[in-house]
């Protein structure tokens, strides 16, 4: 009995050691996603994403009606190359992070700041995919707004 209370805890012990490393990692290619856009690395930032990957935002067009925009990650990736080092700076909040095999979704609220001054708020949600044992971007969809963001 105690035997098989031992390999319990044992198990229960290794299995959790191994969610902590597993959400470090996602935790650190999300981190390197915003980074490379703080120091305009487009190379850097490209490579946080899967080949196939996504990138959407959800707004509001003129006659108030919700869209989602779509945006093309090599468009996206030569547009914060263009701007100064420093220039985009986005602070995330990790949220609920779930994590199943080779999938996992981070909800991340954030407040950017582009040359140093507020701009938005919104949250973040990231699905990300583990390939060859690196965790990749393979979707990005955000909320942005201006209001009821803490400030």
């Amino acid at each position: 009995m105690k035997q098989t209370l031992l390999m319990l805890l044992l198990a229960s012990a290794a299995l959790s050691t191994q969610a902590q490393t597993e959400e470090a990692a996602v935790k650190a290619t999300v981190n390197q996603l915003f980074t490379a856009m703080k120091t305009s690395n487009q190379a850097l930032l490209t490579s946080c994403f899967a080949d196939s990957a996504l990138l959407q935002t959800i707004a509001t067009d003129k006659q108030g009606k919700t869209v989602v925009q779509h945006a093309p990650i090599a468009d996206f990736a030569k547009q914060i190359a263009q701007l100064p080092i420093g220039a985009a700076d986005e602070r995330i909040t990790f949220g609920n992070i779930q994590i199943d095999g080779a999938l996992a979704n981070v909800w991340a609220p954030y407040q950017f700041y582009y040359n140093g001054n507020f701009s938005h708020c919104g949250v973040n949600n990231f699905v990300l995919v583990k390939q060859n044992n690196v965790w990749k971007i393979q979707y990005i969809i955000d909320t942005r707004r201006k209001d009821g963001c803490g400030q």
